[in-house]
């Protein structure tokens, strides 16, 4: 395993970390303690988890995620060894399916923020996070693949200088070690960096936001921030739902897949998508390797990202996602793929 700082902090995380969204849905308890097992005694030491968690969102299964790995944590007593990661939810005008989370008025104000943490401290079994992130922006603004801006003055936003002080409060009190953002945008994260240098507040260390071979959009602006102010990105959606393994092409659904399970899973479904996907897994072929782990290593080598956050619903898939690790793109490789993405960008943005 190979590890990089978060952000300006002296703690290192590994470049593979662990993505939990499918536990308490598409994995049993059993089956996430075993990920976690496995995933650790290859050197991931990072796991993301969120209060919304497992995906989809269902007031039946909300918290589960968060609830295995406290059990985990409490039976394998790794808690100092590894980094976890969880993110208070935003307002669900923004993301559909969210109501049952605090009526679908989780505010980025104190008291939902608060509450939020403390619930998912309790479902971990820990008394901090390490990395408390804002699962999406509580203004208007572009995110989940939304296009075209249209701009609205958000009288119900909570400010962001209220969010990063309740924030910055919880870091002084020891429940969080550190904060980040996710899904966010170049005007989110400066304003973020802004207002935590002039007021003296707790610095943001990452942005989680979608990063695959269809969606390099973070490069766009993102990227040069990530670089200049020590704000990597953990990318998330690494493999596009399972897309860029090659296993939906040709209109192929695999049993229990979660594009198989869940129509809402259509964002890297359009046919510029499926286009791009059959060149970059006949580009793995050609080159004798396996699609995922080439698409996981283009992540892996980009210098502005901190952390790539795989999932996998079996061992089998975790095993082949984890040794992308030790996957390195040639310049060539990497020249076909600048083509493919000049004909195909952007896909699923």
């Amino acid at each position: 395993m190979r590890y990089k700082k978060l952000g300006k902090t002296e703690i290192d995380v590994s470049i593979i970390a662990l993505g939990s969204m499918t536990w308490g849905e598409q994995n049993t308890e059993q089956e996430a303690h075993a990920q976690l097992d496995y995933a650790t005694d290859q050197g991931v030491n990072f796991i993301d988890a969120a209060e919304l968690y497992p995906v989809p969102p269902k007031p039946e299964t909300q918290g589960l995620t968060e609830s295995y790995i406290g059990t985990w944590l409490a039976k394998s007593q790794q808690r100092d060894k590894v980094i976890i990661a969880s993110k208070v939810a935003g307002p669900s005008s923004a993301n559909g399916g969210t109501d049952h989370i605090r009526e679908g008025k989780s505010r980025h104000n104190r008291a939902n923020i608060e509450q939020a943490l403390h619930d998912s401290l309790k479902r971990l079994k820990t008394d901090y996070v390490d990395l408390y992130q804002l699962h999406w922006p509580d203004r208007s603004t572009n995110f989940f693949g939304k296009l075209g801006y249209q701009h609205h003055d958000d009288e119900n936003a909570t400010p962001i200088l209220e969010t990063l002080t309740v924030l910055d409060d919880l870091v002084k009190t020891g429940k969080i070690r550190h904060i980040g953002l996710s899904n966010e945008t170049p005007w989110g994260i400066s304003q973020f960096l802004h207002l935590a240098e002039k007021y003296n507040l707790t610095r943001i260390v990452s942005i989680q936001n979608p990063y695959n071979l269809l969606n390099r959009s973070f490069e766009i602006g993102n990227a040069e921030i990530a670089i200049r102010e020590q704000v990597g990105l953990l990318a998330y959606s690494p493999l596009a739902f399972g897309h860029l393994t090659g296993k939906y092409l040709n209109g192929a659904l695999p049993e229990g897949a979660r594009v198989t399970k869940w129509q809402r899973f259509s964002r890297y479904k359009s046919k510029n998508a499926e286009k791009a996907t059959q060149l970059y897994v006949d580009l793995a072929k050609a080159h004798n390797l396996n699609p995922a782990q080439l698409a996981l290593a283009y992540i892996n080598q980009q210098r502005f990202v901190t952390s790539n956050i795989i999932g996998a619903t079996n061992l089998e898939q975790l095993k082949t996602n984890i040794d992308s690790i030790n996957v390195d793109l040639s310049e060539e490789i990497l020249l076909e793929i600048d083509k493919i993405h000049q004909h195909y960008p952007n896909p699923s943005p």
